[in-house]
């Protein structure tokens, strides 16, 4: 009897949950917009390409030995 409604009530509340967040922000029951970076296609295609230049630095391979958490460098 406690698991079935323990069960409805989760089920319920996250149905409310997802009403709420549906109404609050797809709908924008409270106002506003998008934002402009968000919609234009221009401005993403401009930020990945952004993304894509900047040069990438790293250092040698490291194995993380989980157990004892020391890393420990590759050598070839």
């Amino acid at each position: 009897m406690a698991a079935k409604c323990i069960v409805g009530a989760l089920i319920g509340s996250l149905g409310v949950a997802y009403v709420c967040d549906t109404i609050v922000s797809d709908k924008k029951i409270f106002g506003g917009t998008v934002c402009k970076t968000a919609t234009d296609k221009e401005w993403q295609q401009a930020t990945e390409a952004k993304f894509q230049a900047w040069p990438r630095t790293a250092g040698p391979p490291v194995i993380m030995n989980p157990i004892s958490r020391q890393n420990f460098i590759v050598k070839d």
